[in-house]
């Protein structure tokens, strides 16, 4: 009985219907998924594993300096904030109304 409810489109306000992810959805959704887990692996190991691997070590080849551990992040958040501002701003633009002539 779950299961056939389960199977049952979500109804939103306005008549809105959730559709089932195609096949490339899917695909596209486990590759962002697998591409945030392999920087997820590689900025933890960066910050919190190299500080404690001595320098001369082979495995510091392999990452930036510590230096951009910070500053990268730092430009990804600014970038971040300054593509949803202007998506918002595009948004609104679009949208406004025009203003009502007074006689």
């Amino acid at each position: 009985m779950l299961r056939s409810a389960m199977k049952q489109p979500v109804v939103i306000a306005r008549d809105l219907t959730l559709v089932e992810a195609t096949g490339a959805d899917q695909v596209v959704g486990m590759g962002l998924v697998g591409f945030s887990l392999v920087v997820f692996t590689y900025y933890t190991i960066w910050v919190i594993v190299l500080p404690f691997v001595d320098s001369s070590h082979v495995l510091h080849s392999y990452f930036l300096a510590r230096e951009y551990a910070v500053i990268l992040p730092a430009v990804a958040g600014l970038l971040l904030v300054l593509l949803v501002g202007t998506f918002i701003a595009i948004v609104m633009w679009r949208n406004r109304k025009p203003a009502k002539k007074i006689d």
